[in-house]
């Protein structure tokens, strides 16, 4: 029998979605649904997992899951071909992050660099809520109860998905093959493997205020990029510039195509010869923020007309998540059953125990 192929990724709702997530994951969603290479695709909103850092702010959650789901609908995914679901409407992932918790060390969790990068960026180091400090379990589950095979993120969650993979071979080891070892689908763009923020920071986050969100106005993407951060070195148009950690110049490596020079900046024929330039000087800073505020606007614009229509109507919305949530909590439930009968505790389906049990306790 052929082995499906499933996608699994999500995101926390813990505010509008931005660029970071749009080149990092979001578009690359878009095509792999489209593609019609995967025979289901699953898209989750983690809202479990932001609360383990959110737990005395819980509306924060609760407002931000209508912005995601918001945010999905408006870059190109699609209901009738991407199970779009909420993580805490799904229980049985918690009873399947259970189970796993026995198969991971503590040891373990604290040399994952992707918690230890987020336990320093929260100032958890003294009081880790044990949820943060075990999310990675709960990743595990997420993953596996889809039985997904293909997880695309940015290079920040490698760890996580190893981790993932780890608790998979583990548990089958024990267990005998019950669990699908994922394979991580890195984006295929360089610059998109994380994007910067507008400040030079190497990430892009909406606790730094650095953030370019898809929902913003044309203004507000006029504003952010004629602010962003360059070359701090290139004070006068004719002194050469850099490109290493100029934001502007990833940002167009991430965005740009080769038609926007005719439609945006005809005397240049690529972006390889816009850089030659601006690399040898004789090329002002604002010249090319301007470039890269249209081009940016031009992949931008469709997704805030798309997202007014979705506004309209925000009880579809709900309704879509609602049914989202019934598909992946059959299929979650079905991977439960698996792991249940794999350990042995699936007491009342198993007829040939209570009839072992029975004959034992009727010979003695």
């Amino acid at each position: 029998m052929k082995k499906e192929k499933i996608i699994l990724t999500g995101d926390r709702p813990t505010g509008k979605l931005h660029i970071g997530h749009y080149v990092g994951s979001l578009r690359r969603r878009v095509e792999l649904q489209n593609s019609g290479l995967y025979d289901k695709i699953f898209v989750f909103e983690a809202d479990g997992q932001a609360l383990t850092d959110n737990i005395d702010n819980p509306e924060k959650v609760r407002q931000n899951v209508i912005e995601v789901a918001l945010d999905y609908l408006s870059v190109g995914l699609d209901p009738a071909k991407s199970t779009i679901f909420i993580q805490s409407q799904i229980p049985e992932l918690c009873e399947l992050t259970f189970y796993y918790m026995d198969l991971v060390t503590v040891s373990r969790l604290q040399r994952n660099p992707t918690v230890k990068t987020e336990i320093q960026m929260r100032n958890f180091e003294t009081s880790i809520p044990v949820g943060f400090f075990t999310y990675p379990i709960s990743q595990a589950a997420d993953i596996t109860a889809f039985k997904a095979t293909t997880v695309p993120v940015g290079e920040d969650q490698e760890p996580m998905i190893e981790q993932t993979r780890e608790i998979v071979r583990r548990f089958n080891h024990i267990y005998g093959e019950t669990l699908i070892e994922p394979e991580i689908l890195l984006p295929d763009n360089a610059a998109c493997l994380r994007l910067p923020g507008t400040d030079g920071k190497a990430k892009m986050s909406k606790s730094l205020g650095n953030c370019i969100y898809l929902s913003d106005s044309a203004d507000e993407v006029a504003k952010k990029v004629k602010s962003m951060y360059t070359d701090p070195t290139h004070i006068k148009v004719s002194d050469p510039g850099k490109l290493e950690g100029n934001c502007v110049f990833t940002y167009l490596d991430a965005f740009c195509r080769p038609e926007h020079f005719d439609r945006y900046l005809p005397e240049y024929a690529s972006l390889d010869e816009l850089k030659a330039h601006y690399t040898r000087g004789g090329l002002g800073d604002m010249k090319v923020k301007k470039f890269l505020a249209a081009v940016m606007q031009e992949e931008l614009e469709p997704i805030r007309e798309r997202r007014k229509v979705f506004e309209k109507d925000i009880p579809a919305v709900y309704d879509m998540l609602k049914k989202g949530c019934e598909v992946a909590r059959e299929a979650a439930a079905q991977t439960l059953d698996e792991v249940r009968r794999a350990m042995k505790i699936n007491y009342f389906d198993d007829a040939a125990l209570i009839e072992e049990q029975a004959k034992r306790f009727a010979e003695q």
